[in-house]
């Protein structure tokens, strides 16, 4: 017996993913700096959401204001 409808996480995420709207020119420049800046280069990357990019930029920012404090 086969049901009808069956959940799938990552058809789900996917379009998720797919509907949120993409960073902006200025969140990808912003991302990019911030992470050669604090020695992480894979916290960049093309395809991410405007949502994601911006608690990306975030984190950055506080680790290296942490790391400026010392």
């Amino acid at each position: 017996m086969q049901v009808q409808g069956k959940y799938d996480a990552k058809t789900f995420l996917d379009a998720k993913v797919f509907l949120a709207e993409q960073m902006t020119r200025t969140q990808g420049l912003r991302l990019k700096r911030l992470s050669e800046e604090a020695y992480q280069p894979a916290q960049y990357n093309r395809d991410l959401s405007s949502t994601e990019a911006a608690r990306r930029i975030q984190v950055l920012e506080a680790e290296i204001d942490l790391a400026n404090s010392f």
